[in-house]
């Protein structure tokens, strides 16, 4: 279940806590960030080759790149025994920025992104068949728990794709992990 819980930038409890979709859509919706359920319903196996996701989800993928001018598109799928998943981790946990628009589309798995905006941070537990964007130079940080399961399409609006500019901001650390997370309201 997709699950959106809205706090203070401080920490602490969440003042919100949403589980309905079109609530969810409607509480991101004034921070421009886009949420939206999609079907997530191919079927690719355990390890399929980033081809073979982009082919199996290729209309959706080409309406998006045209309808938003995306320059790349890739496939980031992480297993719980992937070789590099702590260094991942780290790379997504520290807040950051892109100075292009990002779309994620949860093809397989979770994920937890948090959005800091204003005095405000959004943690939103995402699913297979769930679609986020994220507007350019907005911070935000993605954990993927100590043991990562999911599969997600990436697009951009740069031929480079995923570059970070990290704010140096602690503040993911008064958040809870994914792990945390999940107990607390999965």
């Amino acid at each position: 279940m997709t699950i959106l819980a809205i706090y203070s930038e401080k920490g602490g409890k969440p003042a919100e806590l949403i589980n309905d979709d079109e609530l969810i859509a409607a509480r991101l919706e004034p921070l421009n960030v886009r949420f939206e359920r999609w079907e997530a319903t191919q079927e690719l196996g355990d390890a399929p080759s980033q081809e073979q996701v982009l082919a199996a989800y290729r209309s959706d993928v080409d309406r998006l790149m045209q309808a938003y001018d995306f320059q790349s598109v890739d496939v980031i799928a992480l297993r719980p025994d992937h070789p590099d998943r702590v260094a991942l981790r780290n790379k997504f946990l520290s807040e950051h920025i892109h100075t292009d628009f990002e779309v994620r589309f949860f093809v397989d798995g979770k994920g937890l992104f948090y959005i800091h905006a204003g005095d405000k941070v959004y943690g939103l537990l995402c699913e297979a068949g769930d679609l986020i964007s994220v507007p350019d130079n907005t911070p935000h940080w993605f954990d993927m728990g100590e043991y990562p399961s999911f599969k997600c399409i990436r697009l951009f609006t740069t031929p480079e794709g995923w570059v970070a500019q990290y704010t140096e901001n602690p503040i993911a650390a008064r958040f809870p992990s994914f792990e945390q997370f999940q107990r607390q309201f999965a």
